[in-house]
């Protein structure tokens, strides 16, 4: 009997892009063999009155669909590799990193074509710490309003309030069909986007080898070795949800650069820098760069930062 394998996701619209991409993918490549998608609904999605800098949880958005893979309820798990921790939990390992979309962030506003042309005291909405600092660091005028929400709900709030810009990846706006809603591509150099945007992680258990050699297929490895450097650089500084970070590896023939920045919450200070490296040295490039910037005083605005939000290790939104 063909086995079947059980898709683990979050409910949101873009989580289910991801999943039921990773679900062609597999159906393409191995059209006998069945899939499923379950939904799981997670922390993050439950805590949505509540700032993800305030809540303190490492596997904000993968405990429950994590717990679920290790009890064999599902087979593997899709998330946006962004908000997986730096080290998988005991048992479980990354299977997959499919091919990465544009990992820029991007402008939604209703008058402005460009952050810089936005009026002297605008008001923009961001739940990220990362993009309020950087924000504020190249416009220190600028006020920035929490919002949290998948991204329909997000431009919804937006439609209905007296906002004059938000900020989201591309990746969601594109992924979702909502491309022509983009007012600005945000350069690279005025803003650097979380550890791992716009990847797409298939997750699952170390053990399961028969469906490794499957994921396998849907893996691909420039993406893959550019977050692994970026993962790296985020582990070395064991920054969370509560730090201000900054990371975007790129590759051209068999060179890897890989950017970074830690910042403080109000923008005033940020650490930036870059480094190159062979690509098969990935790994130690992320951890070279981390400690170029802690050598900066990096170490003392995440010790900064802790104390005011407290420390949880993983992902950067």
């Amino acid at each position: 009997m063909t086995r079947k394998y059980i898709i683990g996701s979050r409910g949101s619209e873009l989580a289910l892009w991801q999943a039921n991409f990773v679900k062609r993918r597999l159906q393409d490549l191995f059209p006998d063999i069945p899939t499923e998608i379950k939904i799981i609904k997670t922390t993050g999605d439950q805590m949505l009155d509540v700032a993800l800098s305030n809540i303190g949880d490492k596997g904000l958005f993968t405990r429950q669909i994590e717990t679920e893979l290790l009890s064999g309820t599902i087979d593997l798990a899709v998330h946006s590799l962004k908000d997986l921790q730096t080290e998988q939990p005991d048992g479980l390992t990354i299977g997959a990193v499919c091919e990465r979309e544009v990992p820029n962030d991007v402008l939604i506003s209703r008058s402005a074509s460009a952050i810089g042309d936005l009026p002297k005291g605008a008001r923009i909405a961001t739940g990220s710490l990362r993009r309020k600092c950087q924000l504020l660091n190249y416009r220190p005028d600028l006020e920035i309003v929490e919002i949290r929400g998948n991204v329909p709900t997000r431009l919804n709030k937006f439609a209905e309030s007296d906002l004059d810009g938000m900020i989201l990846a591309f990746a969601g706006m594109q992924r979702l069909g909502l491309g022509e809603g983009i007012s600005h591509l945000i350069p690279f150099g005025t803003m650097l986007p979380a550890v791992g945007q716009g990847a797409v992680a298939v997750e699952i258990r170390s053990d399961d080898h028969q469906l490794r050699e499957l994921i396998d297929k849907l893996d691909h490895t420039p993406t893959r070795t550019c977050v692994t450097a970026e993962r790296a650089f985020l582990r070395q500084l064991e920054g969370g949800c509560q730090v201000p970070i900054g990371s975007l590896a790129t590759i051209l023939d068999d060179t890897i650069t890989l950017e970074g920045l830690v910042g403080s919450l109000d923008g005033n200070i940020v650490y930036r820098d870059s480094v190159t490296a062979n690509a098969n040295e990935a790994a130690e490039s992320g951890v070279r760069l981390a400690e170029i910037l802690i050598a900066k005083g990096a170490d003392k605005l995440l010790a900064e930062n802790r104390e005011q939000y407290g420390n949880s290790a993983g992902m950067v939104m």
